[in-house]
């Protein structure tokens, strides 16, 4: 069952905030991660390349918590534990919607990362489904 993100405190999760995302290693130790992110209403989205350890652990145990703090005030935060479904359709495209709203930059490849490496990567978009949410501040 999905929870609602509070109207209050969305504006922390349609950018330009980082936020920090927590996923689980083999061993159950905590990982984590700052990234960019968005919010369709309903899901909060990340974006990641196949292979690196967060969407390892993503793709082992869909299950996240990410952490999206007021840059404003460090006492308002939004907390967020979810489940995780990850796709690669779009995933492309979002990334340079990401990087055009946190950097203020036309695509991802060949501004915020290099060009050579769009060939090398395959984008992988999390959709977290909230299934838990403490917004506090």
């Amino acid at each position: 069952m999905s929870e609602k993100i509070p109207e209050d405190f969305r504006d922390l999760l349609v950018g330009p905030v980082p936020v920090t995302v927590a996923t689980l290693m083999p061993d159950g130790s905590p990982q984590l991660s700052v990234v960019w992110c968005n919010y369709d209403g309903k899901h909060i989205l990340i974006n990641t390349a196949r292979g690196r350890q967060k969407e390892k652990n993503l793709r082992r145990r869909p299950e996240v918590s990410v952490l999206a703090i007021d840059p404003e005030n460090p006492y308002r935060y939004l907390e967020v534990r979810g489940t995780v479904q990850l796709t690669q359709e779009g995933a492309k495209d979002h990334i340079n919607e990401l990087a055009r709203l946190y950097r203020g930059m036309p695509a991802y490849y060949g501004y915020a990362a290099p060009a050579e490496r769009e060939k090398k990567e395959t984008r992988v978009i999390g959709i977290i489904t909230p299934t838990h949410v403490v917004a506090r501040g």
